[in-house]
């Protein structure tokens, strides 16, 4: 398992991922992020390989925002790839490489409560609920050096 900066041969497999039907409310079409990343220079986006197929899709941004920390903008595994821990190794792959960023200290991601499974994943890597809310998500805080 591996990510890969979105590329010129990766990215329509990318567009072309979904995630489970009970997912669909919680998270934007990749589609949608590969275009904001055009837009948001800052955007860093990544295609997820298990052996030689795109799988997943995640982007991250690479400046400071909110409650100073890094922010995770989508993390994704196709519906037909999910379930065998590749979100998961993915994530760490992500936050390795976030952790690279200058005074990296804190890793933020939000999502809709009623989101288990992303709820189940950030959990298992140490994200903390600190009570931080934004609109309808919640944010959770991983602090790279403990």
């Amino acid at each position: 398992m591996k990510i890969v900066d979105l590329n010129s041969e990766n990215w329509y497999d990318c567009c072309v991922l979904e995630v489970s039907t009970d997912q669909k409310e919680y998270i934007e079409p990749n589609s949608i992020s590969i275009a904001q990343s055009k837009f948001e220079p800052t955007l860093k986006p990544y295609a997820i390989y298990a052996e030689e197929k795109v799988v997943g899709f995640l982007m991250y941004n690479t400046v400071q925002e909110e409650l100073d920390g890094y922010w995770v903008y989508r993390i994704m595994v196709d519906k037909e790839f999910q379930g065998k821990g590749i979100g998961k190794a993915a994530t760490k792959l992500m936050i390795s490489e976030m952790a690279k960023l200058p005074n990296a200290e804190k890793i933020v991601v939000g999502y809709h409560p009623e989101n288990l499974g992303a709820h189940k994943l950030y959990l298992s890597l140490g994200f903390i609920d600190n009570g931080d809310r934004f609109g309808k998500e919640m944010a959770v805080i991983k602090n790279i050096n403990e």
